[in-house]
């Protein structure tokens, strides 16, 4: 497995399979332009194969937090360790800033606390009619 933040030969068709449980998901072009506008981005691209099979974002203001927007792993790749593996490249990333907010499913919880993540009381909102990230 390779960890990277370059996307320099990342292409289209290597982001095939990712937001399998969303309602309208985003196309891979749509992907690959939210991996480009991220403040900062590791991928996990499967050597054999060269596809992509997990990738982690971050936005940030660059002086004092960032949030960690999405962390995913393809399916046929969870629970081997490369979730964890992504954060904790993305938080080499991001150490150099004061604060660092993850909202995300349970299934992220406990690698997250065991990367110095602490619970908190946070809220959000999620508008469907945007999931796919069309701008129409």
């Amino acid at each position: 497995m390779i960890y990277t933040t370059s996307l320099q030969d990342i292409t289209e068709h290597m982001l095939e399979g990712f937001f399998t449980d969303w309602e309208n998901a985003p196309t891979p072009a749509t992907h690959l332009h939210l991996l480009e506008r991220s403040y900062k981005v590791v991928v996990a691209i499967d050597e054999e194969k060269n596809e992509v099979v997990g990738f982690i974002t971050a936005i940030s203001d660059g002086l004092l937090s960032a949030s960690i927007s999405f962390l995913e792993v393809l399916p046929d790749y969870r629970g081997q360790g490369i979730g964890k593996d992504l954060l904790k490249e993305m938080l080499e990333e991001l150490d150099h800033l004061y604060m660092i907010d993850v909202v995300g499913d349970e299934t992220v919880k406990q690698f997250c606390e065991e990367l110095g993540f602490e619970p908190s009381i946070g809220m959000v909102k999620r508008n469907l009619a945007f999931q796919s990230g069309k701008e129409d």
